[in-house]
């Protein structure tokens, strides 16, 4: 399927996020504001972002805080300011009015408990509400008193779309009531704001979760009635946990901040989250560059995607071994402060010196950490306990040897050292199965580390001899 902005006579492709500030940025939001994303770059368009805080009482900073960083951190970023809603009542008012002119809308001077009382009896008789101010005209003493104001939607017609994802829907406008544009207190509603300002953005495209699938509804009459081009919508199946229910917090991490704390890679996420619902063939691990060459809605499918920790793993695992070893480095620097490790002089070099022998080991920067813990401890390290009598006897005298020789090795390369190691075990005439455990207690203090001559290379030099000389030390 070809998008209809594909076409050289359509306008330029823009595609918005517009997330709530009423808390984090869920995963769900993420994967929205990634399809938009790319979305629009695939059509040499534009990304925006509009902030959709209507909702005084719940939006709050730090939400909209927690939303920006969350977005900065996945690499997401608009093409031109964010907007915020609430800064453009006004404009929303404007469009109010014009509808009311035009015969779109009108005032309906019901209270809440008169409302609700007529709701309730609709309901009871399987029909719509429908306020007996539609066709009544106020008096000048009417229009001193409180009131709405509503969208006069058409009766007996069907409202139809051709989405984007879900192909034709239609709805029966017998089966809508009449739209709140404006409560009582002037402050416009959801639904308005959201055609006038996607308007106002020349948004081309709107692609959001299937949950705001009956909004296209009530948004289209609203375009209809001022003459505006409805945008294409494009609604998203939502995301489900890995047992099929809805994601919730039993099935783990839901907001993107969660994610990063975890250790995974933005490019990992990007990579994961572009795959969760959409696809390009069989293809699983690809680039950013890829994403946007091969991106499209005809390639998002209608059933939920399910999250599946595995795979995201194996993603992230995919693009650490990909990844900078000076970012891995500082990275991983940062996850052992924030886990209470003083820093020291040449920690951060022995980690990047690491990298190229443990990122490999690891799928997350959480393991990497633990995989990089013997690079940055303190000498002299604490041997464990069960590891002391290999540094004793025959064990210990070998692995004073064994350093002896080390001291006279210039080369500390990787395959250098793997050679020299090979040697000496034949030279000792032991398989290295009988050296390498003492000799990586003596390293790591807890036996956990790569093979030796990686450990080795890691270390570097001047800090691995410094280790043996350290263990054997505590042996005499």
């Amino acid at each position: 399927m070809t998008s209809p902005a594909s076409s050289p006579d359509a306008p330029a492709v823009v595609t918005r996020f517009a997330p709530s500030p009423t808390g984090y940025l869920h995963i769900g939001g993420a994967r929205t504001a990634l399809f938009n994303f790319l979305f629009a770059r695939h059509h040499n368009g534009r990304f925006l972002v509009r902030v959709e805080d209507t909702d005084r009482e719940r939006s709050t900073d730090d939400a909209v805080k927690a939303i920006f960083d969350g977005l900065s951190w996945l690499g997401l970023f608009a093409d031109e300011e964010p907007v915020f809603q609430f800064s453009r009542a006004d404009r929303h008012r404007e469009v109010a009015n014009q509808l009311l002119a035009t015969g779109h809308a009108y005032r309906d001077f019901l209270t809440a408990e008169e409302t609700g009382a007529l709701r309730d009896a609709a309901k009871a008789e399987g029909r719509a509400f429908e306020s007996p101010w539609r066709n009544r005209e106020p008096s000048v003493d009417d229009l001193m008193k409180p009131h709405t104001v509503r969208f006069k939607r058409p009766q007996g017609v069907a409202v139809t779309i051709q989405d984007g994802v879900q192909g034709p829907v239609s709805w029966d406008t017998g089966s809508l009531d009449d739209l709140v544009i404006l409560r009582s207190d002037g402050v416009p509603t959801y639904n308005l704001a959201v055609v006038v300002d996607d308007h106002d953005m020349g948004v081309t495209h709107v692609i959001r979760g299937d949950d705001h699938l009956n909004n296209a509804a009530r948004q289209s009459l609203i375009y209809d009635a001022l003459g505006w081009t409805r945008p294409v919508f494009a609604h998203i199946p939502l995301i489900h946990g890995p047992d099929g229910a809805k994601l919730s917090k039993r099935h783990g991490a839901q907001a993107v901040h969660e994610y990063a704390d975890m250790g995974y890679l933005p490019e990992a996420m990007r990579n994961y989250l572009a795959r969760l619902g959409w696809a390009h063939g069989d293809e699983e691990l690809f680039s950013d560059a890829q994403a946007i060459a091969w991106f499209g809605l005809e390639g998002i499918g209608r059933a939920p995607a399910r999250l599946d920790f595995d795979k995201l793993a194996h993603v992230n695992a995919h693009w650490m071994r990909l990844a900078d070893d000076d970012r891995l480095a500082k990275a991983v620097l940062d996850v052992h402060l924030a886990r209470g490790l003083a820093l020291a002089e040449g920690d951060e070099a022995r980690l990047q010196q690491a990298m190229p022998f443990v990122k490999d080991r690891a799928k997350t920067l959480l393991e990497l950490a633990d995989q990089t813990a013997f690079v940055v401890r303190r000498r002299p390290l604490a041997i464990y306990e069960k590891a002391l009598p290999m540094l004793t006897g025959e064990s210990g005298e070998r692995i004073g040897r064994l350093r002896d020789r080390l001291k006279l090795f210039e080369s500390w390369d990787v395959f250098a050292l793997e050679a020299e190691l090979k040697v000496f075990a034949e030279e000792e005439a032991v398989g290295f199965g009988k050296i390498g455990p003492a000799v990586r207690a003596a390293l790591t203090g807890d036996g956990v580390s790569p093979d030796i001559a990686r450990t080795l290379a890691a270390l570097g030099r001047e800090e691995g001899l410094g280790r043996l000389d350290d263990a054997l030390q505590q042996t005499k």
